[in-house]
């Protein structure tokens, strides 16, 4: 369920209030490190441990692991015991602790919290794919939503999917083939990657681009979610798109070519048996030529003059970017 917008402008508003005390509150290196004397902000707290402020308030709100100082006439602030808490509780659980036993010990922990030796970061990918995968296995949709949001805002949407993304959806992937089972978990996770992917996929208000680049899931292909993540990173880089969506057929395509004429045509493949070159020899005559380039591991072998193979999103965004008029990227 959405949360109110009240409490995302707050959590906004937090960050930009902890930012400018930064050198003050330092790194958090060390036990040595000193909290202010009021306590942390919950933005200030889930920079210091690796989670999404979100998460911190799921968190206060089932296991009770919340703030405990009180100031006058403002928010409770977290104080160091807490914090101490607060990060046993993540590490147990990327250690493989469900959240309501890693929670129950959490609140049995005394001590300050160190640092040096056991700050969980969700720059590390492997722990926030482990974190992910727990939590989808738990069905526990708000942490899922919460982190991969977090992850985006933080790394941006390519970093997000080829380094987090990607190997989560091949791990539920694998275990679901392997077991026979877990398929609403796997269903459960693509729906929010896409929803993560179409808020991150935005009108561009000044697009670079005057006509949009054309991108189409081709033939029967119904693995949508690598072409929205495309879709999302060319929004970051102000450039437009016309996404025809999953199952796009030719004429479709053609008839879209010939009235926009794009600067680019984008067609994903994941099955070899979608990856059809007719896609591209039958494109429609136009001028100026559109760049044909096709994305997916169906395309793999397949012999095309005409279009560029890109291996990975990141080579589709540069060929892309090249086409409406970006020399770098």
């Amino acid at each position: 369920m959405t949360r109110p917008m009240t409490r995302r402008m707050e959590s906004r508003m937090e960050s930009r209030m902890e930012s400018q005390n930064e050198g003050q509150l330092g790194q958090a290196s060390s036990l040595e490190a000193t909290l202010p004397p009021a306590g942390l902000t919950v933005a200030a707290v889930a920079r210091r441990i690796g989670v999404a402020p979100a998460t911190l308030r799921t968190w206060d709100r089932r296991y009770g692991l919340g703030p405990t100082k009180h100031t006058q006439g403002s928010h409770r602030r977290y104080s160091e015991e807490d914090l101490a808490r607060l990060t046993a509780m993540r590490r147990l659980i990327v250690a493989g602790v469900s959240p309501a036993e890693a929670a129950a010990q959490a609140m049995t922990f005394s001590g300050a919290p160190d640092f040096a030796d056991e700050r969980i970061s969700t720059e590390f990918a492997g722990d926030l794919i482990a974190l992910l995968k727990r939590a989808c296995l738990s069905l526990d949709r708000a942490i899922v939503e919460d982190e991969i949001a977090a992850a985006i805002s933080r790394d941006g949407v390519g970093a997000t999917w080829s380094n987090v993304l990607v190997p989560l959806l091949k791990e539920v992937g694998d275990d679901w083939a392997k077991s026979g089972k877990g398929i609403e978990v796997e269903h459960m996770l693509s729906e929010i990657i896409s929803r993560a992917l179409a808020e991150s996929s935005c009108k561009v208000t000044n697009p670079v681009n005057p006509t949009p680049v054309l991108l189409a899931c081709v033939g029967e292909e119904n693995h949508h979610l690598a072409i929205s993540a495309l879709a999302a990173c060319l929004a970051q880089d102000s450039i437009q798109v016309q996404y025809l969506g999953a199952r796009t057929p030719q004429v479709a395509i053609n008839e879209t070519v010939r009235r926009s004429v794009p600067p680019a045509i984008f067609l994903w493949a994941q099955l070899a048996s979608n990856a059809n070159r007719a896609f591209v020899d039958d494109l429609p005559s136009v001028r100026p030529t559109p760049r044909v380039i096709l994305g997916g591991p169906g395309w793999n072998g397949v012999q095309c003059e005409r279009a560029y193979v890109a291996h990975d999103l990141g080579s589709a965004r540069i060929e892309i970017a090249r086409a409406v008029g970006i020399s770098s990227h």
